[in-house]
């Protein structure tokens, strides 16, 4: 069904569009109070976003807002600010509770509210899984201005954290609804949604309207307030997209190839397992790039360490699973690698839209292997637009693959390698300081049966 229809079918729900005002030139305009401008200032934020042109005023005068955005569109600016600027006139602990869908974009929301509150001295505290249940419940003891969390691991601290409620909560918002509802976090929305106050601020942002989001604003909001800045799927102007159609058992020579072509530049290579990403990571690491992987069975530190030596240029490539196709800000990747293609087509919009941000240019390039085909078709259908192919020479790719199969098959036996040590740890920590510490301690047990 598309997109359009579904709209439709709540019709009678359908929350008031606000009519477009002239533009405001600032966020003072936007009635944004002077400290807050001065922190967006000290950010480089100097002009509003088209988001948060719709979304601040409305939020300020105290309505529910329903934001479709697209992502890189400036979201976070739009929820945080109202959130703030109330904040400030009654202050409060435990006021604000922002849902998101994974644990690196809570990390991320989390680190724009310091910033934009560090001189009204905000604190908030970060709850997603993958961390020490007792740390985060002594920082909920502290009763943090503003929690940022993933749905489950929330829950649990509902129901299992002695004194920890969200009895007094005046803000709620779902930041990426639809993700968070396409992850089947329903049933734990509605449990948080059952133990917080109704009569607060909810505000709801989602990149597209699907039918589970209206379900849940019927439910959670209160004659809410549509702020839509883009209705139809579309990508940014400034990104040049680029496709290549190549036989899946060259698709590791071809990546190598632009890799090479395109030196200099920064990579976001999407791969569709954990496994994948984790395999083409050693074989690029094996021909020489500064590669790190970003995936879902990583240890969270890990994450956050790839995420982090990505952000501060120490390395060129990240490769990563749909983990981090949405929202994460980094600043600088240049060009984007379809080396999977998404299996839904609103995943391509996300995943491209990691470069070309905040009005640079970059380029995205999606291989296409003889399985592909159709998959492709609907992502050309989707963003209305035929993609041009990526000029290549395919006998310099083909002097490439000897290299390339050696690089494989070092990859193999590493992979190999990681996956008996994991095995023979039993538990999920795989940081490095504890395997130096099982190193030792496996050591000195080898010493005393010697002995």
């Amino acid at each position: 069904m598309a997109a359009g229809e579904e709209e439709g079918s709540a019709a009678e729900q359908e929350p008031e569009q606000e009519p477009a005002a002239e533009e405001p030139r600032s966020f003072k305009d936007l009635g944004v109070t002077d400290v807050l401008c001065e922190a967006c200032d000290q950010l480089g934020w100097k002009v509003p976003t088209k988001i948060q042109i719709e979304a601040i005023p409305v939020a300020l005068q105290g309505r529910d807002i329903i934001g479709l955005a697209e992502t890189g569109s400036g979201k976070t600016g739009a929820f945080a600010l109202p959130i703030l600027q109330a904040l400030l006139e009654v202050p409060q602990r435990l006021f604000a509770l922002v849902l998101t869908p994974t644990r690196e974009l809570a990390f991320q929301i989390s680190e724009q509210f310091e910033a934009l509150g560090s001189s009204i001295g905000v604190q908030s505290t970060v709850i997603v899984g993958g961390i020490d249940t007792m740390s985060q419940s002594l920082a909920l003891a502290k009763k943090p201005h503003v929690i940022i969390a993933t749905p489950g691991r929330l829950v649990d601290h509902l129901e299992n954290t002695k004194g920890f409620n969200l009895r007094a909560l005046k803000f709620l918002v779902m930041d990426e609804a639809d993700r968070i509802l396409n992850m089947d976090f329903e049933t734990e929305v509605d449990k948080i949604l059952k133990v917080i106050p109704r009569d607060r601020k909810t505000f709801l942002f989602s990149a597209t309207m699907t039918k589970k989001v209206q379900k849940l604003q019927r439910a959670a909001l209160k004659n809410p307030v549509k702020c839509a800045v883009s209705s139809k799927y579309q990508t940014v102007e400034k990104l040049q997209q680029y496709y290549i159609f190549i036989p899946s058992k060259f698709k590791d020579s071809y990546l190598v190839y632009i890799l090479n072509e395109l030196a200099g530049n920064s990579f976001m290579i999407f791969c569709s397992t954990c496994n994948n990403t984790q395999r083409t990571a050693l074989l690029l690491r094996n021909l020489g790039f500064t590669a790190i992987p970003l995936h879902g069975q990583m240890s969270q530190n890990k994450r956050l360490g790839s995420l982090n030596k990505f952000k501060a240029k120490a390395r060129s490539i990240l490769l990563a699973t749909d983990v981090a196709s949405r929202g994460l800000d980094i600043p600088h990747v240049d060009v984007v690698i379809n080396f999977d293609i998404p299996t839904h087509s609103k995943d391509y919009i996300h995943r491209v839209g990691r470069t070309a941000r905040a009005g640079r240019s970059g380029k995205s390039i999606t291989f296409v292997t003889q399985y592909d085909v159709e998959l492709f078709q609907r992502i050309e259908h989707l963003i209305g637009k035929k993609l041009p192919a990526f000029p290549m020479q395919e006998e310099e790719v083909m002097m490439l693959a000897e290299r390339v199969a050696e690089a494989q098959r070092f990859a193999r036996m590493e992979l190999r390698e990681q996956g008996e040590k994991k095995r023979s740890r039993n538990d999920d920590d795989d940081t490095e300081e504890a395997i130096g510490v099982r190193n030792k301690v496996a050591g000195g047990k080898k010493k005393k049966r010697k002995a």
